[in-house]
């Protein structure tokens, strides 16, 4: 994996770029997969052909959207099919109506989501602020 700000290798499971100390997953100069440098607004790498956004429709969701579904509706699994983790959201309804706490397991994702601390789709895609 390469950083997507400097180009340099980044170390798998790393939060920032070693080289350039900035988050990884962020810029978009560089290509992660084969770390050559991109042209601007391109949808695949020239050089490996990698896609380059995350989404195939490039659409990030709405972190507020996410974090209130959790809160309001979060036993019903609203914001997980929201998110795209459809088979936990199928987990949170049986839990919900079998033993009642998937109501408290959507209440505390919701706030992990406002947080910050859950930040992405099922897809990898960053949610927006």
């Amino acid at each position: 994996m390469y950083c997507k700000n400097c180009g340099k290798e980044v170390a798998e499971g790393a939060a920032v770029c070693t080289n350039c100390g900035v988050a990884v997953g962020n810029g978009s100069a560089y290509c992660p997969n084969c770390g050559k440098e991109t042209v601007a607004g391109a949808a695949v790498c020239t050089n490996c052909g990698a896609a380059l956004t995350p989404a195939a429709n490039g659409e990030a969701k709405s972190k507020l959207t996410a974090g209130l579904l959790g809160i309001f509706l979060g036993g019903l699994g609203v914001h997980n099919f929201y998110l795209g983790y459809t088979g936990k959201a199928i987990g949170q309804i049986a839990l919900s109506f079998c033993f009642g706490v998937g109501y408290i397991w959507g209440l505390i994702e919701g706030i992990l989501i406002l947080t910050g601390k859950i930040d992405k789709d099922a897809k990898g895609v960053p949610l927006k602020d």
